[in-house]
């Protein structure tokens, strides 16, 4: 096989990944705290269209990636609000928040269509991208691509070696024993949520600025709900959500190789294999009960409410 041609698949896939990638390990501390948050898809939607419309009113990018930042953790704030001081169903609400991210991005965004901004650069090491081979697929991606790992690597640090992070936790699995013992339980959930907020804006404003630097209705695609169940795929663990946004990225990028490669397969079934793959490993997954139960967090989904 051209060694060019597995350079730009895998470069391509590691720009497919990184929403997820962001989304995702927000999600899972938002999680591993007992919060189910199922706006995702429509907090990256306003994330996408806050950061591209600050981009293209300030010339800034990183102002853009700051904005859509903010308005995840607005939107996050929103949903906090309503499921942890007004103890509304986690469920129904994430769902409204859905429904409110789609509807609010399409409004914020009917003057923006058609527009376009220069994409985020990726970053130039002088001696490690010549390296053949290894250079291009290494060392030739945006800081974005390498922050969301880096923010994996440190989520999984301070879940697993901090007192927050214990913390964290230990509301996730037995909130009213955390509170009997003088933990925030309230105060550590809406931080995990907000982180989470901001990680799926943050998320949603790198389509809009990196991979399809311009805004569409819409442009998310269910990547929303594609963080959510890598959440599950990884079994709330921070260093699975890299394989899990890596292999979702790679059939991604297979789709559009396949459809420019002339494949004669339809091109709505080649669409489909990102989907079909998350539902195929979810299935394989659940086939084992006890791989979900060890690890998931107990009170996940549940409202907490101080005696």
């Amino acid at each position: 096989m051209n060694p060019d041609y597995v350079i730009a698949f895998l470069a391509s896939t590691a720009g497919a990944a990184t929403p997820l990638v962001l989304a995702s390990s927000g999600e899972l501390v938002a999680e591993r705290s007992g919060v189910l948050n199922l706006g995702l898809e429509g907090i990256m939607l306003v994330g996408a269209v806050t950061g591209f419309m600050a981009t293209v009113s300030t010339g800034s990018l990183p102002l853009g990636l700051l904005a859509a930042l903010l308005a995840g953790m607005a939107m996050s704030l929103i949903f906090g609000f309503l499921v942890l001081t007004l103890q509304t169903n986690q469920v129904a609400t994430g769902l409204a928040l859905t429904l409110f991210g789609i509807g609010l991005s399409a409004f914020l965004g009917r003057d923006l269509v058609g527009q376009t901004v220069a994409p985020i650069a990726p970053l130039s090491f002088p001696v490690l991208s010549g390296i053949p081979f290894f250079g291009p697929l290494l060392f030739r991606f945006d800081p974005v691509v390498y922050l969301s790992l880096l923010l994996v690597v440190a989520a999984g640090w301070m879940l697993a070696r901090t007192r927050i992070g214990l913390q964290i936790r230990a509301v996730g699995e037995a909130p009213h024993s955390a509170h009997a013992i003088g933990m925030p339980v309230i105060g550590l959930r809406y931080a995990a949520v907000l982180f989470g907020g901001a990680m799926a804006g943050v998320g949603g404003a790198y389509m809009s600025l990196a991979l399809t630097p311009m805004w569409v209705e819409g442009m998310t695609a269910g990547r929303g709900w594609i963080a959510l169940a890598q959440v599950v795929f990884a079994t709330w663990k921070p260093r699975n959500v890299v394989l899990g946004a890596y292999l979702f990225g790679g059939v991604t990028v297979l789709q559009f190789h396949g459809q420019g490669m002339g494949l004669a397969v339809p091109s709505q079934f080649l669409s489909m294999l990102p989907y079909l793959a998350t539902i195929v490993i979810l299935v394989i997954i659940c086939r084992d009960p006890k791989t979900i139960l060890l690890n998931k967090p107990m009170s996940l989904g549940q409202n907490f409410k101080a005696d």
